[in-house]
């Protein structure tokens, strides 16, 4: 069995952090390809190492005197090195990052030392072999990533390796020129890496013990969810969960292979479980609740729209012509509601409604401002009867007034708009009724 593990940079920034992460890979023989991530902050009030690198490389751009800061960054990488013990010696490194920096090399190759300095680390302290990621992580000239060289590297280094520390965060284009991932660097290459091995798991190790069914901001100490789907963690992930960014996903998807994100921290806690499809039942009726706020909706009424052909085509290209995607759209005979975001529409509010009177010539237009939208996801909800049901109960229980309701197609998530100032409400309500009381 082959386990592939990515380590955050609150797991990696310390002497102390690194020990967990070692006990937590020697004690598992498969989990033999890692992931590392630069060292993230000890504490509050600290600075992660890649923020570190970005001051510094500004510094040196500005043609001023960075030898500085670039010694705090040397420190911070020493003290791990002196925790752990360990006979490694960065010194070449940082010569080489202080030549870069004074000749300008980019500021991906800048953000992208805090990753390669801590995966040299990582390798000393495993006894693994590092690869570097510059190497095997390929980009296109134009700075996009290119999936297919980089799954055929990667598969051709590792494929004699049986361990390996890749690190994270970035590749590189064919002549060297470093460049870093845009968002979720880190879990991405640990995809890439998972699929290039065909792992069959991949484990993504945080500072949570998997994802939780409500944001704990909003309810207090939320249940945690075992087992999620990929397309229960999409429509989660769309409604403003912070999870796993989706260019993360969609190389172990693909392959089939099950993400485990687990904490650090608290090693013996299971975490979450993403698969394709599972038979699992869930523990409750939904798998979790999201939501976001800052929306506006447009009202149009007018007689006898239904039998007007083409009219929706008509109001969709107005929005289109203007660059503002749409969020939802329920409609009745008569009328038609786009819910779109707020700022966005703000911006060019006037002529999306001047484009739309000349295009359909609607009895009314009715406009709000300050929804939010909240999702009730999972694939129980399906096979269970009165969802809904409870849903409204809860809200109307709350005193929460209703203005959207959309379900998708798939019986998997059910969408409710209400007011800005009933948003965080509505998702303790509808928390309460379908995991506190479980009616």
């Amino acid at each position: 069995m082959k386990k592939v593990v990515k380590f955050g940079g609150s797991s990696l920034a310390s002497a102390d952090q690194f020990k967990k992460v070692g006990s937590i890979i020697h004690e598992d023989e498969n989990r033999r390809y890692v992931v590392p991530s630069a060292p993230g902050k000890r504490f509050s009030s600290d600075t992660k190492v890649t923020d570190m690198l970005y001051a510094c490389y500004e510094s040196a751009v500005n043609g001023e005197d960075f030898s500085g800061q670039l010694e705090d960054i040397k420190a911070r990488y020493q003290e791990i090195i002196d925790g752990l013990n360990l006979d490694c010696s960065l010194n070449a490194d940082f010569e080489s990052i202080r030549e870069n920096f004074q000749n300008k090399a980019g500021v991906d190759y800048a953000a992208s030392r805090g990753e390669f300095l801590n995966g040299k680390i990582m390798s000393s302290y495993l006894g693994f072999e590092f690869v570097d990621a510059a190497e095997v992580v390929r980009f296109n000239d134009d700075g996009s990533f290119n999936a297919e060289t980089t799954n055929d590297l990667l598969s051709e280094r590792l494929r004699n390796m049986n361990s390996a520390v890749v690190p994270g965060f970035y590749g590189a284009k064919a002549d060297g020129t470093v460049v870093t991932f845009s968002r979720g660097g880190s879990d991405i290459t640990g995809s890439l890496v998972a699929l290039a091995v065909h792992a069959d798991l991949y484990e993504n190790w945080t500072d949570v013990s998997g994802f939780l069914i409500a944001d704990p901001r909003i309810v207090k100490n939320p249940k945690s969810i075992e087992t999620i789907t990929y397309k229960e963690l999409r429509e989660l992930s769309y409604m403003g969960a912070s999870v796993l960014h989706e260019d993360a996903i969609f190389p172990v998807r693909k392959a089939g292979i099950p993400i485990n994100i687990r904490n650090t921290n608290a090693p013996e806690d299971k975490g979450t479980l993403i698969v394709e499809s599972t038979c699992r039942q869930p523990k409750y009726t939904i798998t979790g609740i999201a939501g976001t706020d800052g929306f506006a909706s447009i009202t149009i009424e007018k007689a006898m729209m239904n039998s007007e052909i083409g009219f929706c085509r008509k109001v969709l290209q107005v929005f289109e012509d203007n660059g503002i995607s749409i969020e939802h759209m329920p409609s009745g005979i008569d009328t038609m509601t786009i819910f779109v975001n707020k700022s966005a529409f703000e911006e060019k509010e006037q002529k999306i409604l001047s484009d739309i009177q000349r295009a359909v010539r609607p009895d009314h237009i009715e406009l709000e401002s300050d929804l939010a939208l909240v999702a009730v996801v999972g694939r129980g909800m399906k096979s269970t009867r009165g969802t809904a049901g409870r849903i409204f109960s809860a809200l109307a229980h709350a005193h929460i007034n209703v203005k959207m309701i959309d379900q998708g197609s798939s019986e998997l998530n059910i969408i409710v708009g209400v007011k800005h100032e009933d948003f965080k409400n509505a998702i303790r309500a509808l928390y309460e009724i379908f995991v506190l009381t479980q009616i």
